[in-house]
C-alpha cells in the first residue's frame, strides 16, 4: 500500500489588513505544509514551514513577524503549499 501525498499550490491575495487573520485561518486548517508570504513585486519577505505538531507558544513569534510585515505594505501574496487533492470545484 502506497502512502503518497500529492502535494499543490495556491496564490491567495491579501491586503495588509487581512494578512495576519489569513495566516493564522491556514495554519489551522491543518493540510498546509509551507507557507511564503511576498510583496506586491513577488518579492520574498516571509517563508515557513507549518508542520502538524507547531501550535501556540512556537508560533508566536512568526504570527508577530508576519503582523509587523503588514504594516509595511498595502497588498501581499501568500503561496500555501498543501498535502491533499485540491478542492473539486
Amino acid at each position: 500500500m502506497s502512502d503518497t501525498h500529492k502535494s499543490w499550490t495556491e496564490e491567495l491575495k491579501v491586503t495588509g489588513e487581512t494578512l495576519l487573520s489569513e495566516i493564522e485561518k491556514l495554519i489551522h486548517e491543518g493540510n498546509v505544509n509551507h507557507i511564503v508570504i511576498q510583496n506586491a513585486d513577488g518579492h520574498t519577505l516571509v517563508e515557513f514551514p507549518v508542520t502538524v505538531g507547531i501550535v501556540g507558544i512556537v508560533l508566536v513569534p512568526v504570527l508577530a513577524a508576519v503582523a509587523a510585515i503588514a504594516t509595511y505594505a498595502a497588498q501581499f501574496k501568500v503561496i500555501v503549499t498543501r498535502t491533499e487533492p485540491p478542492p473539486v470545484e
